[in-house]
């Protein structure tokens, strides 16, 4: 994985990579990782907006989708 995709943070992978290695990669994993790894895989895509998200069991946090464009659910924290 780490030959392809940039991991910023465990088990969180960016591709950078032409779509259909990239494409091959996620296949190789979806047959290959746990349902329960958390794997979060952002790679990018010629539709809009550009990028997909994608995991693999559940991620450390929840993605949204909000008209059309996918996120990443981060809670804020009272000070």
């Amino acid at each position: 994985m780490k030959l392809w995709f940039i991991e910023p943070r465990p088990n969180v992978f960016v591709s950078g990579i032409k779509d259909s290695v990239a494409t091959t990669v996620v296949e190789y994993l979806y047959k290959h990782c746990p349902a329960d790894s958390g794997v979060l895989i952002v790679r990018e895509i010629r539709q809009q907006p550009g990028f997909e998200i994608r995991t693999i069991g559940p991620p450390r946090k929840p993605t949204v989708t909000l008209s059309g464009l996918q996120l990443i659910v981060e809670t804020l924290k009272s000070t």
